[in-house]
């Protein structure tokens, strides 16, 4: 039998995405038409993403597409994203996460580009990320075995970098993966200042485990 969504449940998803999408493209993470956001219906599995190359201000809801965990365009007409397969793979992988940000913010990608991850110097890194957020060694992006090796950098942190190429944040909702992708920017700015002043301090390791939230 195939999974069943109301028709309303899917509108809103959609809705929700496209907004989304459009507050990351206002607060500068995804400049221009780079990046790709998606989320899982929880009803019916399918996975909901914006399209290849097209821009934030001009996506409605008839833009979106979605997509079985196999790939397969079940609704929509744009071009799918060619990091479909990466969404899809961590989708596959990791069945808590509800929401995916890809993206690529500026100061983020100065570590990515530096091949230096991220440390915890803020209460919010490790709220939000669960530690240090790494980077995963560059490589094509476009394929499920990129995200199946990316999965493997990030463990159990909720957000990685990739080298030379931006970020990946995930979330229970797409809300929480916004709000990962946003503090691990701010992070990133953050630890950059910082290490313009002198050697940053560490939170110590013994409240990690309180502050990952």
């Amino acid at each position: 039998m195939e999974p069943i969504s109301t028709v309303a449940n899917t509108l809103a998803l959609k809705q929700e995405l496209v907004e989304g999408a459009a507050l990351v493209a206002s607060i500068g993470l995804v400049p221009l038409t780079q990046g790709n956001l998606s989320l899982r219906d929880p009803e019916s599995g399918y996975i909901l993403m914006t399209p290849h190359d097209y821009a934030y201000d001009q996506m409605t809801i008839d833009d979106v597409l979605v997509q079985d965990l196999a790939g397969n365009v079940i609704e929509g007409f744009r071009e799918p994203s060619h990091e479909s397969p990466v969404h899809l793979a961590v989708y596959e992988k990791r069945p808590e996460v509800l929401g995916i940000v890809h993206a690529e913010p500026i100061y983020t990608n100065l570590f990515g580009v530096l091949h230096k991850a991220i440390a915890p110097l803020h209460v919010n890194t490790l709220i939000d990320v669960g530690g240090e957020v790494p980077v995963m060694p560059f490589a094509p992006s476009g394929s499920r075995q990129f995200g199946y090796d990316m999965l493997e950098v990030m463990g159990d942190r909720r957000a990685v970098v990739w080298a030379n190429h931006g970020m990946l944040a995930v979330g229970d909702s797409l809300r929480k993966a916004i709000h990962c992708t946003v503090m691990v920017e701010i992070s990133a700015q953050l630890y950059h200042m910082a290490l313009q002043h002198g050697e940053p301090h560490l939170i110590p390791p013994e409240y990690h485990d309180r502050l990952v939230g």
